[in-house]
């Protein structure tokens, strides 16, 4: 639905250079960094991003950060030290298992067991119960595991699920990462009020957008520019298999033979994906990368002769974002939130369109002075998002939050998320909520 449309209010946007403010009174914060480890993904890089730009622009504040925090998601390998170090930061508490951190985090003192904050930050899908006096603020990522369960697993679904449940019942308010996850949330929690969900845009994780970067080692012998680029986990939400379906069309018309580079870690229900590759006789053609690190993504962003992010699904997008921050011509797909981070500066087609894909590969190949318009086009685009507005943005709420009455809390859905009549509902709703965003 448009900002403004009747059913929802004016949606406040941030994240775009220039538009916030930070406040003044300093309060205790905590802020769960528990996904921010080696090996993070987008929700990780999300708090790592956010938690050190509220270090540099809200000094005003204490901060406690959580290197565990609940337990659904446990990352026994985060550092003991502060990552994060500064005299208004503390880091803990640290638990060596998951047992610990679920007895630690259910416990019903923990607000005192937390030393009382004003206000604690949930990042990584998982909800306290409710706290009586802190004031709670829990980022929604995405509800894809509600729009099509089959991309993820059983146990994902459901730890998500109770998750953004209990927040619909008990968050004080939610920062959602784009317009499309907002509605998509209101959308399946119409009770939540609509004013305590505000859209707060990541950004790029890169600071340095002229930095080289590393070559990785799978494209040694590979030309800058001769390679199209695919950056994300492995799984089927991704859509990697209509990429490589397209790259195969491409070539059997004659497309230029330069390599498809997938650069990503294994996720989930794809563990079959290399040997499909191989059966389509693309083994030479198509490199996996595994995970790759940021020095290592930089070259290939800086380098590719197009990014192709053909995502079924989001919440934000980030390799969209961060491929065009390096100029990168950009293919993707006009699915959920990406149209929000690509704007005009990228060809957007359906995520089913594997022949437009094939054909789009075709044109780019062999016309430079398009490939230059869209490179110069991301970084325009790309310009427009900045961590320091979004950061000074969550401040603002922060202050907002503990200026005003908590919320009452109210019961949370109880339907098992692997019910089918759910996940019709999930359909449903999804459907109406693409429509919305799409209306002029």
């Amino acid at each position: 639905m448009a900002p403004g449309s009747a059913g929802l209010p004016s949606i406040v946007t941030f994240g775009i250079a220039g538009e916030s403010h930070v406040a003044e009174r300093g309060m205790h914060i905590g802020f769960d960094v528990s996904q921010t480890g080696a090996n993070k993904a987008g929700c990780g890089y999300f708090a790592h991003a956010m938690i050190e730009a509220l270090l540099t622009i809200a000094p005003q504040h204490e901060y406690s950060l959580y290197p565990s925090f609940g337990d659904f998601y446990f990352d026994a390998s985060m550092p003991r030290a502060n990552p994060y170090p500064g005299s208004r930061s503390r880091y803990g508490p640290h638990h060596r298992t998951l047992e610990e951190a679920r007895s630690f985090w259910t416990s019903p003192r923990l607000e005192s067991a937390l030393g009382q904050p004003d206000l604690v930050h949930a990042n990584n899908f998982w909800c306290p119960a409710a706290l009586a006096t802190t004031r709670l603020v829990y980022t929604v990522y995405d509800l894809a595991f509600v729009a099509e369960p089959s991309w993820t697993t059983e146990v994902n679904r459901r730890g998500c699920w109770e998750g953004v449940s209990r927040a619909a019942a008990n968050a004080d308010w939610i920062v959602a990462i784009s317009k499309a996850s907002r509605t998509h949330f209101l959308e399946t929690f119409p009770a939540f009020p609509a004013e305590r969900v505000r859209v707060i845009h990541p950004c790029s994780r890169f600071v340095d957008d002229a930095v080289e970067g590393a070559r990785p080692a799978s494209l040694a012998g590979i030309d800058p520019g001769g390679y199209w680029l695919s950056v994300g986990t492995i799984e089927p939400r991704k859509n990697q298999r209509r990429v490589v379906e397209a790259y195969a069309r491409y070539l059997a018309r004659g497309g230029e033979r330069i390599p498809l580079v997938l650069a990503g870690g294994s996720g989930w229900l794809m563990e079959g994906f290399r040997g499909e590759v191989e059966r389509l006789g693309l083994g030479a053609q198509v490199i996996l990368t595994g995970y790759v690190s940021d020095a290592e993504l930089a070259w290939l962003y800086r380098h590719c002769r197009a990014n192709v992010y053909f995502s079924l699904f989001e919440g934000f997008g980030l390799p969209v974002l961060e491929g065009m921050q390096f100029g990168a011509p950009t293919i993707a797909s006009d699915s959920t939130s990406i149209p929000e981070v690509a704007g005009e500066a990228a060809l957007l087609l359906k995520p089913d369109d594997t022949e437009g894909l094939a054909n789009a590969l075709l044109v780019l190949a062999g016309d430079a002075n398009e490939r230059s318009r869209l490179s110069r086009a991301a970084r325009a685009q790309a310009a427009r998002f900045d961590w320091r507005a979004s950061a000074a943005a969550l401040a603002a709420l922060y202050e907002e939050a503990a200026s005003i009455p908590k919320r009452e809390p109210t019961h949370a859905l109880d339907p098992d998320p692997t019910d089918r009549r759910l996940m019709t509902y999930g359909r449903k709703l999804y459907e109406r909520a693409l429509r919305s965003l799409r209306r002029p």
